[in-house]
C-alpha cells in the first residue's frame, strides 16, 4: 500500500548546504531572514497603544550556541526572497507562517568571514510550530517579549529591523492603517506573482 503525503505539510529533515547556488550582488552575499512573531491573545493583526508587551517574537541561538539572533541565511537563485526567508526560518528555528512585506535592507560585516554581506528581513507572523526540524539540533528556540529579544539579539542591524516591525504592528505610531496581509507569501499554498 502507498501512502500520499502532501508536500506542503512536509519539511526535509535537512538544512540546504553550500554556496553554490549563493546570490551574490557586487561581491556582497545576500543573505534574508525572518523575525517569527505571534500574539499572546487571539488573532490581533495590529498593536494598540501600550501593548507591546502582547507582541512575542522567536528567537534562536548561533550554530556555536554563544548569541542569539533572528533566524536568516542565504538567498538562494532558486527562490524569491520570501521563500528563501521562509525556508531559512523552518530550518532554523523550525515554524512556518505567513511572510509579509520586506522590512527593509541592510548592509553589514560577517564576523566570521570578514566579508560584506546585505540582509534583507521580513516579519513572519508564525501559524505552526514544528516538534522536528532540520536545525533542532545545533540551535535553541525561545519566545519571548520585545524588550528581551532587544536586550539578547547580537546584531545591530537585526534590533533596528525588530524597531521597524514594532512599529509596523503599531499603526497609531505611523498615522495609518496596518496592511499585514498585502505582499505576503504565505507558507502553504505557494508563492504570489509578486514574488516570482
Amino acid at each position: 500500500m502507498v501512502s500520499l503525503v502532501s508536500q506542503e505539510n512536509t519539511v526535509a529533515l535537512v538544512s540546504r548546504t553550500g554556496r553554490e547556488l549563493q546570490r551574490y550582488k557586487k561581491g556582497r552575499r545576500q543573505v534574508v531572514g525572518c523575525i517569527p512573531y505571534r500574539y499572546k491573545t487571539g488573532n490581533q493583526t495590529s498593536l494598540e497603544e501600550h501593548d507591546e508587551e502582547l507582541l512575542e517574537v522567536l528567537v534562536i541561538t548561533s550554530q556555536k550556541g554563544k548569541g542569539m539572533l533572528f533566524p536568516k541565511g542565504g538567498w538562494e537563485l532558486d527562490e524569491s526572497k520570501k521563500e528563501a526567508a521562509l525556508r531559512e526560518t523552518i530550518e532554523e528555528a523550525g515554524v512556518r507562517g505567513t511572510v509579509e512585506g520586506k522590512l527593509g535592507k541592510w548592509s553589514f560585516k560577517s564576523k566570521t568571514h570578514d566579508t560584506l554581506y546585505e540582509g534583507y528581513m521580513f516579519p513572519l507572523l508564525v501559524l505552526e510550530q514544528l516538534e522536528i526540524w532540520p536545525e533542532k539540533n545545533v540551535r535553541r528556540r525561545m519566545w519571548m517579549s520585545v524588550s528581551e529579544a532587544r536586550e539578547v539579539c547580537q546584531y545591530l542591524w537585526m534590533k533596528e529591523a525588530l524597531e521597524r516591525l514594532v512599529n509596523r504592528l503599531a499603526p497609531h505610531k505611523l498615522g495609518h492603517v496596518n496592511t499585514v496581509a498585502q505582499g505576503c507569501i504565505h507558507c502553504i499554498g505557494g508563492v504570489g506573482k509578486s514574488d516570482l
